[in-house]
């Protein structure tokens, strides 16, 4: 079955790693070329994933990143190659390389600049999540904000703060210049201001049903169906914290039935082309089944075993994320 994945920190752990001089071909991460190969993958997103509050410019450490997304394409063009169109997905396909899109995971890195989202539009980056734990220019996360030192209440959401009067103006410029907008990590008030502030498709690329897991990061089934209604696409998440809670001190390592329990209401509450794919690779602990892109197989015959047909899988491994691609890209 081939695989199109809205999500993976696999950049993070490159340039993390850069020291041992880790590349897409060698290193000891969830995605991997011969990893990748083996799990059929059509296209991997690949984020740009900054944490604001390293202390480090924001900007400056996606540029980096964005660097080192570069060198990897340089260094395997005849396995892998980016996409910043569909007609690029398509030659892929012809030239049987893998895509690679470019992708932002926290909407900091702009630093309120029009003007910056449009460097990285033109650096090829076609999807951006408005926000990550912490609050930024663009928008408020589905984190409340603790005193120092407390633990943050994964099971209550942001309802009153969403986007800001910039988020606004960048959801509806990325709207326009064919760059999507991703509301995984973005509070609730955030959800229904991209709805309201846009007409296009979006998508929420790594994020589960919080009625099957009541973490904050997944979507409500009003938003599920939202989402849906819009022609978007949610990514299943394989953060084991994400599809099932369990009590505290217990290890929660994950399992594939945790997944298709998802994908199922997933698909019962927006329909069959609301779903997709979105590891979340790289930016989780390793997952009890599903260890890498090698593994996706056992997901298609897990999804087939709970009764899902030929035709339903492949919407949900690729070809629901295609057709937002091919409308928007």
């Amino acid at each position: 079955m081939k695989v199109v994945d809205m999500h993976c920190d696999t950049i993070s752990g490159l340039v993390k790693y850069q020291d041992q001089n880790w590349s897409l071909g060698e290193n000891e991460l969830h995605i991997r070329l011969d990893k990748m190969e083996a799990g059929e993958y059509l296209l991997q997103n690949f984020a740009l994933f900054v944490f604001a509050k390293s202390g480090k410019d924001p900007y400056q450490a996606a540029v980096e990143m964005a660097d080192c997304f570069d060198r990897q394409m340089k260094l395997f063009p005849d396995r892998i190659a980016q996409v910043r169109s569909f007609a690029d997905i398509e030659k892929c396909v012809r030239e049987r390389k893998i895509g690679a899109m470019l992708t932002i995971e926290e909407g900091a890195v702009i630093k309120g600049s029009l003007e910056k989202l449009k460097e990285f539009y033109d650096r090829g980056v076609r999807m951006m999540t408005l926000t990550w734990n912490f609050p930024n220019e663009i928008g408020f996360p589905n984190v409340k904000m603790t005193p120092k030192g407390e633990k943050p209440d994964f099971t209550v959401p942001q309802t009153k703060k969403g986007l800001t009067e910039f988020g606004v103006s960048v959801v509806e410029e990325m709207e326009r210049m064919g760059m999507i907008a991703d509301v995984s990590h973005l509070s609730d008030a955030g959800f229904w201001d991209v709805l309201a502030h846009t007409k296009k498709p979006f998508v929420a690329s790594h994020s589960n049903a919080r009625a099957v897991c009541g973490h904050v990061r997944n979507l409500t089934d009003e938003m599920i169906r939202a989402l849906g209604e819009r022609g978007g696409v949610t990514g299943l998440n394989f953060c084991a914290d994400f599809l099932e809670t369990v009590p505290e001190g217990q290890v929660n390592a994950g399992t594939i039935e945790d997944v298709v329990r998802h994908a199922k209401h997933i698909v019962n509450v927006g329909g069959m082309d609301c779903l997709g794919l979105g590891s979340d690779f790289d930016g989780i602990d390793t997952h009890a089944e599903l260890t890498g892109a090698d593994k996706m197989p056992l997901l298609d015959s897990a999804l087939e075993k709970a009764g899902f047909t030929v035709s339903q899988r492949e919407k949900i491994f690729y070809k629901n994320v295609l057709r937002v691609y091919q409308e928007l890209l």
